[in-house]
């Protein structure tokens, strides 16, 4: 590996371009460059790290395993620089912004830091969408959703700048009892949600039998169904409210598997509000990830 001083934020920005748009040429229209010029910072870059970044295949370019690591440094590393630049043209922050949101997710998490957005920024115009997160990534592909929170699989995955990991508890009412002769009730988003596959895949692997008694799209019902004594279901800790409790594995309820979420944006076609947005998401997420004691990457 080369003894490398500084990397440079325009072949950065050039390399998680031609990453995010899928070739040399897509990149050089966004970033105004010809498609040789493209090339000649890809292999710049190459050589300042050391090792090839980029493999075609078929007719895909995809990222090697050490262009893989670069990327996660290199959004975040483009990401402040523009922050930092965005900053002293605050003027500029026009236009508008479609933030996916999951339905199996707490909206509560970001919905201050949204709303502060909107206040600081009146001439940029908010469109938030709920939906399940295959949904959403389904969604961001098509470029009908600028900036996405979503579950995702694990931390390689395309237009990923952060993700933590957060594990879902069992939350009944504070007087709710588990009757072990009965079917343990649920409450449960639309068939989709990674949570409501955790609730059914934790009670099939200890042969516990269930039944969905609650189905709705928002946190909310989920949360409305608990306090009131019908079921339990599987919420996060900044979702439980008072009057709620968390089921313990002694009443009978298997460990719910941890999932990741991740923070998504091409970064390419994103505006300056929108950078500016991501920075403050970013922001309320490492705060999250350190109140829930799980690891950012």
């Amino acid at each position: 590996m080369s003894n490398i001083t500084n990397l440079q934020t325009d072949l950065l920005r050039t390399f998680v371009s031609v990453v995010e748009l899928g070739g040399h040429t897509k990149a050089g229209v966004a970033l105004g460059r010809s498609q040789p010029a493209i090339s000649l910072q890809i292999s710049r870059l190459e050589e300042l790290v050391g090792a090839n970044l980029l493999v075609k295949v078929g007719r895909a370019i995809l990222p090697t395993q050490e262009g893989e690591k670069l990327l996660t440094f290199a959004r975040e590393i483009v990401r402040i620089n523009d922050e930092a630049a965005h900053y002293f043209r605050r003027g500029d922050l026009t236009g508008v912004l479609r933030i996916g949101l999951p339905t199996d997710y707490a909206m509560a998490f970001l919905q201050d830091t949204l709303a502060k957005f909107v206040l600081s920024h009146p001439d940029v115009d908010l469109e938030v969408h709920c939906d399940l997160s295959r949904r959403l990534h389904e969604q961001m592909l098509a470029d009908e959703l600028d900036i996405i929170v979503a579950t995702t699989p694990n931390a390689q995955v395309p237009y990923l700048s952060r993700s933590w990991v957060e594990r879902p508890v069992w939350a009944a009412s504070t007087s709710f009892r588990i009757d072990p002769e009965k079917p343990i009730p649920l409450a449960a988003h639309p068939e989709g949600c990674d949570y409501r596959a955790r609730m059914i895949q934790a009670l099939d692997s200890v042969g516990r039998r269930w039944r969905v008694v609650y189905t709705g799209s928002g946190v909310s019902g989920l949360q409305s169904a608990v306090i009131n004594g019908l079921c339990v279901s599987a919420l996060t800790g900044p979702t439980l409210l008072d009057g709620m409790r968390v089921v313990s594995e002694a009443e009978g309820l298997p460990e719910l598997e941890s999932l990741r979420v991740g923070l998504f944006y091409k970064h390419p076609r994103l505006s300056a509000a929108g950078i500016n947005l991501v920075s403050e998401l970013v922001g309320k997420l490492d705060i999250i990830g350190a109140n829930e004691a799980s690891p950012l990457d």
